[in-house]
């Protein structure tokens, strides 16, 4: 553990000793530097880590105070870990929720993307006319499935910098990480075959059996602890189950990240069953604090992980490009591609390539991941003031997502009904399962500045909840 870590984690314990309660002034920076004898800069980063970490909160001119304390409770368990669903029904639900909350004058706190001025449209549509005027009628054909070779030479190099092998040959470009699942899924699958999906789970991955008419196992999964192992080993046992889509990093909806340990546990686990992994890994880059996390493949050494992240979270969601790192079922895919989406647009991989080849991406991130930082914290902190204390908030230390659990018996879809009405946007719990389990929960998107008309629309999403209550 680094030192700024160290230090971090001792006002982390004292915090909750109650050596520093909710409100109260810590040392300045200065009076830190002093009292631990540690450097500025040491110093300094560890109260940042602690502001990602929605600990404490600084104040402009002030100094850095304790944060209010988050409701912690246990998070509500399902009523059984392992859910079958032999015919998943969910997408005309999905629909009509998305289609509701198109309009662009809605607050969009259902939204699964980032605000989009946060990324560089200038410099990548600058890219773009440039490309355009270079393109020539071999491009379509030089960029049909694999995909574009620079672009996946340079995909190739990011994961060689997280110690990962994965030659070029592996990895197939698509239109967003959706196709790259979708595929990935096909490609090892066959109707009627049983796949495991955490519970709750990204909806795309409901959507995607409910097409390919496949059989959903829905192993329970915790907004601390991930999915619960031995609900998956049981599940394991039990049925004959072919393939396991999961988020290891930044879960949707929950946001929790899973520790090296338990992705290893989970690798070794499916390797024994001769389970593959499909790993969705499209928030991998919106991580807190200073080192990335390893997706589970970095564990694989059989083969057994079609690794799927895109580029549409974390710098352009217009572009549509994705792809999968898909070991031995690269040829796969590339033939399933042909016969659905033909390719991935020829003048976006181009652009990308332009635009990774400036050197101004890890930058970008450095820059996005700050910025949804605080803006999670300035989120987090509102819905603390203006929601009913009977109202959990679970909160975790990366992307852009907030859980919320209403009180026992109040529906979400009734709470999202009534704030689209008043033009407020948010993600009910129904939609990222196939039961019930989480009627009363709901998932809020902080990725979007923060002024008077959002602090408002929480105000009024907490007078919602109160008439709710008292129904």
């Amino acid at each position: 553990m680094k030192k700024y870590q160290r230090l971090a984690q001792q006002i982390t314990e004292q915090i909750e000793l109650g050596v520093w309660e909710p409100g109260d002034r810590l040392p300045s920076l200065r009076e830190q530097v002093v009292s631990s004898g540690m450097s500025f800069m040491t110093v300094g980063h560890a109260y940042q880590l602690l502001e990602s970490q929605g600990r404490i909160i600084a104040r402009p001119q002030s100094g850095y105070y304790v944060a209010p304390r988050p409701v912690r409770q246990p998070l509500s368990a399902p009523p059984e870990q392992v859910m079958r669903d032999e015919s998943v029904d969910i997408n005309t639900y999905i629909f009509e929720v998305l289609q509701a909350s198109r309009d662009a004058s809605v607050l969009p706190f259902a939204s699964a993307f980032p605000d989009p001025r946060l990324f560089p449209l200038q410099q990548l549509n600058r890219s773009l006319a440039q490309v355009s005027k270079t393109a020539t009628a071999m491009s379509v054909i030089e960029n049909l499935p694999p995909g574009n070779a620079e672009l996946r030479h340079a995909i190739a190099r990011r994961y060689a910098l997280q110690g990962m092998n994965i030659s070029p040959d592996e990895i197939v470009i698509t239109a967003g990480a959706l196709e790259a699942l979708n595929l990935s899924l096909q490609a090892v699958t066959e109707p009627g075959d049983w796949v495991i999906v955490e519970n709750p789970c990204f909806y795309g991955a409901l959507q995607a059996l409910e097409r390919l008419k496949l059989k959903a196992l829905s192993v329970a999964s915790d907004v601390k602890d991930g999915i619960d192992m031995d609900a998956l080993a049981q599940a394991l046992r039990d049925y004959p189950v072919k393939a396991c889509w999961l988020m290891t990093n930044s879960q949707n909806p929950l946001g929790f990240t899973l520790p090296a340990e338990k992705k290893a546990q989970l690798i070794a686990l499916l390797t024994a069953h001769n389970v593959m992994l499909i790993e969705d890994d499209v928030y991998s880059e919106l991580y807190f604090g200073r080192e990335k996390p390893l997706p589970a493949k970095a564990w694989d050494h059989n083969d057994m992980t079609l690794h799927c992240s895109s580029f549409s979270k974390c710098l352009v969601p217009g572009f549509r490009i994705g792809w999968v790192a898909a070991g031995r079922h690269a040829r796969r895919i590339q033939h399933l591609q042909l016969m659905s989406t033909l390719s991935t647009s020829s003048p976006m991989q181009l652009a990308l390539v332009d635009y990774l080849a400036t050197k101004r991406y890890d930058a970008h991130l450095r820059r996005l991941r700050r910025q949804l930082a605080e803006r999670k914290q300035q989120a987090w902190q509102s819905l603390l003031r203006h929601l009913p204390a009977e109202v959990k908030i679970h909160h975790n230390d990366s992307g852009y997502f907030l859980w919320l659990e209403l009180p026992a018996g109040i529906d979400a879809g009734e709470l999202s009904a009534k704030a689209l009405a008043q033009h407020i946007s948010i993600a009910p719990g129904k939609m990222f399962s196939t039961t019930n389990s989480w009627a009363s929960f709901f998932r809020f998107n902080t990725a979007w500045g923060w002024d008077a008309r959002e602090e408002n629309a929480v105000k009024v999403l907490g007078t919602l909840i109160r008439e709710l209550i008292k129904k």
